[in-house]
């Protein structure tokens, strides 16, 4: 159960960082370079790979169901 937490807290604080860094690198789109250029440029920065991975990690921590032991009769 903390494990989970853990790793729920883990993917909040990656995906918080990576989202910030890609919202503060929308401003490129105000000094007139296109949309294309815009997702080529953070599809380059390592900071903006966080926000998925973030998003992962909470998902798994949320949705994975560890095995539990069976009964034996």
């Amino acid at each position: 159960m903390i494990v989970r937490l853990i790793f729920f807290l883990l993917g909040f604080s990656l995906a918080v960082s990576g989202g910030i860094s890609t919202i503060a690198y929308l401003n490129l789109l105000a000094t007139g370079h296109g949309m294309i250029n815009y997702l080529q440029f953070i599809s380059t920065r390592f900071e903006c790979y966080l926000l998925p991975f973030g998003l992962i990690l909470i998902s798994l921590s949320i949705y994975y169901a560890p095995f539990k032991k069976q009964d034996k009769f």
